[in-house]
């Protein structure tokens, strides 16, 4: 019997995966963290996120001292072993090491709340405006343009007039405004792979858009959103740590890396301890995230497979 080149192809790899010969299918995700294993950069600042975010959670644990109770035997001293207080205490007789591990949290927080809330927003926004096209398409896109030209600190006044002292709901407002690049993503990438053919295939078998948008477009985006998403924490929490520094973010009892600075930056000359620990936490987990994003965007790129 004589076989045709595909019958004969199909039967030789049956052949090769039954006798375990037959190679490995490459996939996106592991090709992916392959590379991302190999840049020494993001893998040290995976490392270097991970004791911070540990230290900030866990470390409160072991320290004797809580972030809002002062020490009213060590006002103003400077780091000491013998005193207990490692990072020194704050005008207030407050530990440093147990202020600068809740701000350390409070910023994760805010930042990941926002990022959440934001990549949510950008995503299904930006697809929908992407897969659908024409006039809708427009008229969406209009309105980020429009969203651009609007002073961003404009809206940070309205918003806290509008949530006050609730940090968290600030911020996840903030997130919602930072969207718009996302959006700008999602849809470029939307309009490339709208017409391939398993695109194609899905809407030949009736699908509703929305439904092609949420089973076959946004999982075909996972690349770019996470590195989107990886580089834009570190943009909150820098947002933060400047509006918190302005007076305009986290307020007390509740304290976050912004407001440390700022308090650390009017006694800077007398008690240098003040700006020097929260600043260097800050810069830390500003450059692990950024490195991190970085590896992932070079991880994903199509350009290194």
């Amino acid at each position: 019997m004589i076989l045709n080149p595909a019958k004969r192809e199909l039967l030789a790899q049956e052949l090769l995966e039954a006798e375990g010969l037959a190679p490995q299918s490459r996939s996106l995700t592991k090709d992916a963290l392959r590379r991302l294993g190999r840049n020494k950069a993001a893998v040290l600042s995976i490392v270097v996120l991970t004791v911070l975010i540990l230290a900030a959670f866990l470390g409160p644990w072991f320290i004797p001292f809580n972030y809002e109770d002062p020490d009213w035997a060590a006002f103003r001293i400077p780091p000491s072993i013998e005193t207990g207080h490692y990072f020194g205490t704050d005008p207030n007789g407050r530990d440093l090491l147990a202020r600068v591990l809740y701000g350390t949290r409070v910023s994760l927080a805010v930042a990941l709340t926002a990022t959440v809330v934001s990549v949510f927003i950008g995503v299904l926004y930006g697809a929908v405006s992407g897969y659908i096209g024409g006039r809708l398409d427009a008229i969406m896109m209009r309105f980020v343009d429009i969203m651009y030209a609007l002073p961003y600190i404009l809206f940070v006044i309205l918003l806290m007039v509008i949530f006050g002292r609730n940090v968290y709901l600030l911020f996840a407002a903030i997130g919602a405004l930072e969207w718009l690049t996302m959006a700008r993503i999602v849809r470029g990438q939307t309009l490339s792979i709208k017409h391939r053919e398993f695109i194609e295939a899905a809407r030949a078998s009736g699908q509703r858009p929305f439904k092609i948008i949420i089973k076959h477009i946004i999982p075909n985006l996972v690349g770019p959103v996470v590195i989107f998403a990886a580089l834009t924490v570190p943009e909150i929490i820098a947002t933060e740590s400047f509006l918190s520094y302005l007076g305009f973010g986290v307020q007390e009892p509740l304290t976050s890396l912004g407001t440390l600075i700022a308090e650390g930056t009017d006694a800077m000359e007398s008690m240098p301890w003040l700006l020097v620990f929260p600043a260097s936490f800050l810069v830390a987990l500003l450059l692990s995230l950024l490195f991190i994003g970085d590896g992932l965007r070079d991880a994903f790129d199509p350009k290194d497979r």
